[in-house]
């Protein structure tokens, strides 16, 4: 009989009109990385909700180190050894580093914080596992590659054995996720358990060793990591064979719809300019790829053109027409769709239902309105086609309440609203990030889809992989400006590479 450090056995639960996790065995070794791989609402994150505290199973046992235990509270799971980093970080961002990881098992002293012993403590565990941070900088401040670290050194902190990371590299740059591997192989070397949910099966390849697959709630299989293809767990995931390839017709391209004129955006927080004289253009039947790495202006560009954010200067012109001074509501009138980098702050209203996320674009025209009153028939109508069209899962269809939907179900209703919209341009930075491989097939089809429609696609992404499978053309930005205008043969990715880091300029810029 093997030891395991943790046993999910035949583990069951329900939700109003769902069955998120149906009788699921998940089984993990000290010394392991455990993936756990499934589309967006496979039941991945329920499951390990219900090992961390936060949902009682209806059905089914937990072991731990063979023994059975009942986890009724994340604070329970802490003191068995079992950590978790969400998927959306829970910190404050207002306390430091030091005062984050400590929090809520602070040593005092006749009623003092004893913060020097705290401090120590945190600097060793930072040493030994590679997590260097400033323990006295402020969250607010510091990167979502160093936020996650904070989230690492809170588990280690808690003397924690049995490590969860939901969708740890949703979020991170290239060289953080990286950076990631290397901390979570440093972590099996010690003997944690590791439990690794992600959709991204080349990450799974790389860091584990075994691989748990959930399709619709239900276990499809444990697998060997090393020896078993990203193909083969694919199809495990989402029950057919997945293109990882993207097809496009040759292209037609068509007249300039949207332009960007010497356009300048300074820094809220430092003296420099975000962006500082970026131009280029974007033509109806073109895919164009703003390529490049993060905080490079690719945020700030798409808030500008979408009317989030105001330019000092330039110009932003929609099919020749100067909307540079638009309110955000008549540039969608307009024909700006706006896929936004984070869903929650600027994509949903969480506490909103999906029917009512879904018409947010629609609500205010004459066929789902009269003199300020909804019609409620229009609307559930058009939510219902959006969800049949882009199969958004959720427990209680368009009445969800859409924070309780996952990421990927709530990215698909976003990507669905702004597409359905009359548009002529569709702006879309990050659109896959935290999707399953058969939801970012999905969404390429119908990015291509826009395209061959004779819609203008502008898409910033940091995934090199998609800047070059996806794209009719490549800008790349560097300290906020326009570096690089390349069609993706013509180049490769290291050349790619060298142009994000600065080190090389391209031609014909505009």
């Amino acid at each position: 009989m093997e030891n395991y450090a943790i046993e999910m056995l035949n583990i069951t639960k329900r939700f109003p009109g769902i069955v998120a996790n149906d009788n699921i065995t998940l089984q993990v070794k000290y010394g392991e990385i455990h993936a756990l791989l499934g589309e967006n609402g496979a039941g991945k994150s329920t499951l390990m909700s219900v090992l961390f505290g936060l949902y009682k199973p209806e059905e089914g046992k937990i072991l731990l180190d063979g023994e059975e235990v009942k986890i009724t509270n994340p604070k329970k799971a802490n003191e068995l050894g079992i950590g978790m980093v969400h998927q959306h970080f829970m910190q404050i961002k207002n306390f430091t580093v030091l005062e984050n990881i400590i929090l809520g098992v602070e040593t005092t002293k006749n009623g003092v914080l004893q913060m020097d012993e705290a401090r120590k403590k945190v600097v060793k565990l930072s040493e030994q596992y590679g997590l260097k941070i400033d323990p006295d900088a402020m969250v607010r401040d510091i990167t979502v590659g160093q936020q996650q670290r904070v989230e690492i050194l809170k588990m280690l902190y808690r003397d924690c054995k049995i490590l969860i990371f939901d969708e740890p590299t949703a979020v991170l740059t290239p060289q953080e996720i990286d950076e990631l591997m290397v901390i979570m192989r440093n972590l099996k070397k010690e003997g944690k358990a590791i439990i690794f949910i992600t959709h991204k099966l080349d990450e799974i390849k790389a860091v584990s060793d075994k691989c748990t697959v959930l399709r619709l709630g239900k276990c499809i299989g444990t697998v060997d990591t090393a020896t078993t293809t990203t193909h083969q767990m694919a199809e495990m995931m989402v029950g057919r064979e997945v293109n990882f390839h993207v097809d496009k017709a040759p292209q037609k391209l068509g007249d300039v719809i949207l332009s960007l004129r010497d356009v300048k955006l300074k820094s809220e927080i430092a003296d420099k300019y975000v962006l500082n004289g970026v131009s280029f253009d974007v033509h109806a039947g073109e895919i164009l790829c703003i390529a490049g790495v993060e905080g490079n202006g690719q945020s700030e560009v798409v808030k500008v053109i979408s009317g989030l954010l105001q330019q000092e200067s330039g110009q932003i012109l929609l099919k020749g027409k100067d909307i540079s001074h638009e309110s955000r509501r008549q540039r969608i009138i307009d024909g700006i769709s706006y896929v936004p980098e984070d869903r929650h702050k600027h994509g949903v209203i969480l506490d909103n239902t999906l029917e009512e996320n879904l018409a947010l674009k629609k609500y205010f025209l004459p066929e789902y309105q009269k003199n300020g009153v909804i019609n409620f028939k229009a609307r559930r109508e058009l939510a219902d086609k959006l969800i049949d069209e882009f199969d958004i899962r959720s427990s209680e269809g368009r009445s969800t309440v859409t924070r309780s939907m996952s990421g990927g179900n709530q990215q698909k209703a976003i990507v669905a609203r702004e597409i359905d919209a009359e548009h002529d341009v569709l702006v879309a930075i990050q659109p896959t990030r935290g999707l399953d491989v058969g939801a970012i097939e999905g969404i390429h089809a119908n990015l291509v889809a826009q395209r061959d429609a004779g819609k203008a696609v502008l898409l910033v992404s940091f995934d090199l992989e998609e800047v070059m499978g996806v794209s009719d053309r490549i800008i790349v930005f560097y300290e906020g400006e326009v570096v690089a205008n390349v069609r993706p043969e013509d180049v490769t990715v290291n050349e790619l590479g060298l142009y994000m880091a600065g080190s090389k300029k391209g031609e014909n810029l505009c």
